[in-house]
Order: C-alpha cells, then sequence, then structure tokens
C-alpha cells in the first residue's frame, strides 16, 4: 500500500480494487452454487470416524464479530487472539401466584410457585488464533500513511521491503520442505481412515466440485471479461503467461510465483511496467479467486457432512467472510487453511473439521 503513489495512481487502483472485488465475489457466489447443485457432502459424518458437537452461531453475531475483528485494540493480541461471542446457559427463575378462588369460591386461597427454565445468552470474548482479517485492516491503513508521508516515510518503506524479501527467502526454503511434510499429512489421514472406499467417495466427489468450480471460475468467466472489456483474443494473452501458471500449479503460491508474472506480462505481453509494478502486487494479496472460492465451497461442504441446513443469511455471511477471508490469505502454499478458521467460526462449524479437507487440500 505504501509504494502506491496516490494521484497517479488513483483511477487506475480503483479499477483494479472495483475489478478484483468484483471477481472474488463472482467466484464466492461459483462455489456456492456448484456446492449447493452437487451437493458433495451427502452421507454421514461417521464415515470420517470421530464426532464433532457443533456450535450454533447467530449469522447477526458471526457478522458482528467479523466488523469487531477489523479494528482490533491491540496490534500484539490480534497476533494470537481474535474476538468471538460464545454463547452460555443461565437459569432464570419466575415466581408464579395461583390465586385458587378461580376455581374453587369457598376456599379464597393463593399459591405461590417458583419455576427455574434455561436460556442461551452470548457471552462476547477473546479466543485463540491469528486475527488476521484486523492484522490486514491495520496493515493497509498502516501502508497507506507510509505512502502519504513520502520522503519522511522512505526509512519505513525500505525496511518493509527488506523484511518482505526476507520473508519471501524464508518461504523459498520452506517451499522445499513442504513435500515431506504434505507425505506425513497424507499418510496420517489415510492412516486415520476407518473405510477407504467411503471416504475416498466423499472426498472424491468434494475434490471433483472444487475443480468443476474452478474451471468455471478460470476458463469461462475471466476470459470472457476479458473478452468483453479489451475486444481481444483472451487466450492469447494466457498463452504469454504459460510459465507464470505452471510456476504457481508448482508452488501453490502467488507470492512465489510474482517474480515470474512480472517478467511474462513486461516481456512477453508487453505490458507498461507502472501497470505491473502497481496491479501485481496489491492483486497476489487481496485478489484471491480461487482461495475465495474453495473457502466457500469447503465451509458449506463441512455443513453438508455435519448434515446442518444453511439458511440463506447463513450462505450471505459465508460469501461475506470468504471474501474477507480470502483478502487476509497470505499468498504461500496452504494459507487458505488458516484463514478458513474465521469462515467455519462466523456460521458455528466445528475448526476441527478442516482436518476431514485436508488430505486433498494441497492438492486443490
Amino acid at each position: 500500500m505504501a509504494a502506491l503513489d496516490s494521484r497517479a495512481s488513483g483511477k487506475m487502483g480503483m479499477r483494479a480494487v472495483i475489478y478484483y472485488m468484483t471477481t472474488t465475489i463472482i467466484a464466492v457466489f461459483v462455489g456456492i452454487i456448484i456446492v449447493l447443485i452437487i451437493h458433495p457432502g451427502k452421507g454421514s459424518k461417521a464415515e470420517f470416524g470421530k464426532q464433532q458437537t457443533i456450535e450454533q452461531v447467530s449469522p447477526a453475531d458471526a457478522f458482528l464479530d467479523l466488523i469487531r475483528n477489523m479494528f482490533p485494540p491491540n496490534l500484539v493480541q490480534a497476533c494470537t487472539q481474535q474476538f468471538k461471542t460464545r454463547y452460555g446457559k443461565r437459569k432464570v427463575h419466575v415466581t408464579i401466584t395461583v390465586n385458587e378462588s378461580l376455581f374453587n369460591s369457598t376456599n379464597a386461597t393463593q399459591e405461590v410457585m417458583e419455576v427455574s427454565r434455561e436460556e442461551v445468552i452470548p457471552i462476547p470474548g477473546q479466543v485463540n488464533g491469528v486475527n488476521a482479517l484486523g492484522l490486514v485492516v491495520f496493515s493497509m491503513c498502516f501502508g497507506l500513511i507510509i505512502g502519504s508521508m513520502k520522503e519522511q516515510g522512505q526509512v519505513l518503506r525500505d525496511f518493509f521491503d527488506s523484511l518482505n524479501e526476507a520473508i519471501m527467502s524464508l518461504v523459498a526454503i520452506i517451499m522445499w520442505y513442504a513435500p515431506v511434510g504434505i507425505l506425513f499429512l497424507i499418510a496420517g489421514k489415510i492412516v486415520e481412515m476407518d473405510d477407504l472406499t467411503q471416504m475416498g467417495g466423499q472426498l472424491g466427489m468434494y475434490t471433483v466440485t472444487v475443480i468443476i468450480g474452478l474451471l468455471i471460475h478460470g476458463v469461462l468467466i475471466l476470459p470472457t471479461l476479458y473478452f468483453v472489456i479489451t475486444r481481444q483474443n483472451p487466450f492469447v494473452f494466457i498463452a504469454g503467461l504459460l510459465q507464470a501458471l505452471v510456476t504457481a500449479l508448482g508452488t501453490s503460491s502467488s507470492s512465489a510465483t510474482l517474480p515470474v508474472t512480472f517478467k511474462c506480462l513486461e516481456e512477453n505481453n508487453r505490458i507498461d511496467k507502472r501497470i505491473t509494478r502497481f496491479v501485481l502486487p496489491v492483486g497476489a494479496t487481496i485478489n484471491m479467486d480461487g482461495t475465495a472460492l474453495y473457502e466457500a465451497l469447503a465451509a458449506i461442504f463441512i455443513a453438508q457432512v455435519n448434515n446442518m441446513e444453511m439458511n440463506f443469511g447463513q450462505i450471505i455471511t459465508i460469501s461475506i467472510t470468504a471474501t474477507a477471508a480470502s483478502i487476509g490469505a497470505a499468498g504461500i502454499p496452504q494459507a487458505g487453511l488458516v484463514t478458513m478458521v474465521i469462515v467455519l467460526t462466523s456460521v458455528g462449524l466445528p475448526t476441527d473439521d478442516i482436518t476431514l479437507i485436508i488430505a486433498v487440500d494441497w492438492f486443490l
């Protein structure tokens, strides 16, 4: 955000953000529609082994929690805790006076009865977990302030550029260990399965559903948008980006692919450097259509596995939180699993159920 020149990039920035938001929202709805049509989660939770208790959360509380999380009271606390409304039971004692003269005219006596009942009340509080949304909102505001400080903010800008490079180098090292970690994750999941055929069937349907959603978005919707706006062949443009697409497929990381994307766009597709240097870093951070589609689809899949019917309000909550969570997702492999927690907690689904899809997450 600090790298943006507000005057020069105002128009371009506005267009980019509108495009990013539009495509992300479209992706979310494609995911939701596909999962509701195919319904891959039908069957029983028993097929996945352990049962979980589900905590119901009202959509209004989930939405308010989302807004509260956007403005953390304490930045250090936002790294370890997020805001969440929980529900507690309290006993209410009601005293009822019965006037017996209504029933018996001769003896006019009164009897006092005490009735106690339980009611569920919301209890706002903090729970463990990274408040990714709050950190993103803070970082965006902080970046804009640094950008507006011109020369005074240059030291901070250089510091964050350097920090970014260091983190990218660290990610590059982790990338080499990722296959080993994934190997053991999958092995662990396979060993846990009681009935491989049933589990494989349900996860297979889930995998097919996600791939259909991604293909509709990537092969139909985005090229159509490109054609409508530019009146040029989208597939010629995509051909210039093949190297970046293959790198993205191999690394599962939009950030690791960024240098290759710059090269492809500037050398193969002859795009102005001023445009690529502005649009790509922001896009790699906030325009994660695949993550948004995947998270909305996965949340509804987990609800289906738990035999939990989603009402319209909850589906809207999922779409909003999936969009927000995709913005908060880091451009690294399996970052979606981290922000998936936001989407699941927003509608009261058990976050432990993320383990159901870990077996195929690396691939999807």
